[in-house]
């Protein structure tokens, strides 16, 4: 079993190789199981490498783009970006179906700052603190793993 780190435009996950038998391997990205079938080539795990912190940082191309687990839509930073202070993350993995806020905007605690669609219901995320946002990291449309960052609170 072999963990891997990995930052997909702008998210982090966590990739653990649970078992690879042929060309299906069992993973868990940011606590989440998958079963992925791999396209092309067979890979086993005296094959895996031993690190990949030289490529944590390099960007997903389509040359590379296999090389690197793709969890299941993982979630698109939009313009704004993750800003300072205390994120907000997701507590489930789902859909952003609406964001309620706006970069610069004061909100109170408990105030639903964004509608997250999971297994067919709307499920509203608060916030946990007073303050200002400083960062949107997902919009409308864009799927998310639990623990995904949704945005930032200072």
């Amino acid at each position: 079993m072999k963990t891997y780190s990995y930052r997909i435009d702008g998210a982090d996950y966590d990739v653990t190789i649970q078992s690879i038998s042929g060309q299906k391997a069992k993973v868990e990205v940011n606590g989440l199981a998958f079963e992925v079938e791999m396209q092309g080539s067979e890979l086993t795990e005296d094959k895996l490498p031993d690190t990949v912190a030289a490529e944590h940082d390099r960007p997903v191309t389509p040359q590379n783009a296999a090389e690197a687990p793709k969890p299941a839509e993982a979630s698109a930073v939009s313009a704004s970006g993750s800003g300072e202070g205390t994120p907000v993350k997701a507590p489930l993995p789902g859909v952003v179906t609406k964001v309620n806020v706006t970069v610069g905007q004061q909100v109170k605690r408990g105030e639903a700052v964004l509608v997250l669609e999971a297994m067919k219901m709307e499920n509203n995320i608060a916030a946990e603190q007073d303050g200002e946002v400083t960062g949107i990291c997902v919009k409308p449309g864009d799927s998310v793993l639990e623990g995904a960052v949704l945005l930032t609170i200072k």
